[in-house]
Parts: structure tokens; C-alpha cells; sequence
């Protein structure tokens, strides 16, 4: 009998990753890299620091970006590990393990920051 493979629960993560970055990710570009600076339809300190920890500060905003960005890291793993294999270098247990490690420590500390600054608030 063949082993199940856990590779659709990473390609599901690639994938929910991919349509947040396409769908998400420019909105957040066009937020914070350009409109804000340029002071167009927000207050001149809408990215103040005591705007944005309260933001943050809120449980559903702080842990809904981390999943945000847990899913970005999952994304960027598979694509780089696909990535690699279109290169020529084979997906050896320990390739995956580092890609896939990263994007778990990396989620995991979206998780902690999300944590420590709803509690703080």
C-alpha cells in the first residue's frame, strides 16, 4: 500500500496564498506604499504609531494579518521549492523541510507578534 502524501495541504496553502497575494497584496501596495504617503483620502497620521497599534491591537486584525502572512510564507515556500526543481535541483526531503520549515517559523512568529501586540493593547 502507498503512503498518502501531504502534499495537497501544501498545495492548498500555496494556493490560498497565492489568491490573497493576488487580491490582498496590491490593495496593501496601493494603501500603504502610495496613497497614504501621498496623503490622498486618509488623515495626515492614518499610519501614525498610535493609530496603528490600536489597529493592530485588535484581536481579529492582528491575527487576521498573521494568518495573512502565514499564508504569503507558505506561498513563497512552494513557489521557491517548485522553483528550484525547474532548475535542476531535486525537492530532496531536506530541500522541503528547509523551505517548509521557514514558512512555519515564519508563521509562527506572525502568530507571536500578533499575540504579544493584543495582549499589550
Amino acid at each position: 500500500m502507498k503512503p498518502r502524501s501531504h502534499e495537497p495541504i501544501f498545495w492548498s496553502l500555496f494556493g490560498g496564498g497565492g489568491m490573497l497575494a493576488a487580491l490582498v497584496g496590491p490593495i496593501l501596495v496601493l494603501i500603504v506604499g502610495l496613497l497614504v504617503p501621498m496623503g490622498m483620502g486618509f488623515g495626515p497620521d492614518a499610519m501614525g504609531y498610535e493609530q496603528m497599534r490600536a489597529l493592530l491591537g485588535h484581536p481579529l486584525v492582528g491575527f487576521g494579518l498573521a494568518i495573512l502572512i502565514a499564508l504569503f510564507f507558505f506561498h513563497a515556500a512552494h513557489r521557491i521549492l517548485h522553483t528550484l526543481h525547474d532548475l535542476g535541483v531535486h525537492a530532496t526531503p531536506r530541500l522541503k523541510q528547509i523551505c517548509y520549515g521557514s514558512a512555519v517559523g515564519g508563521s509562527a512568529l506572525a502568530v507571536l507578534v500578533a499575540l504579544v501586540l493584543v495582549v499589550r493593547a
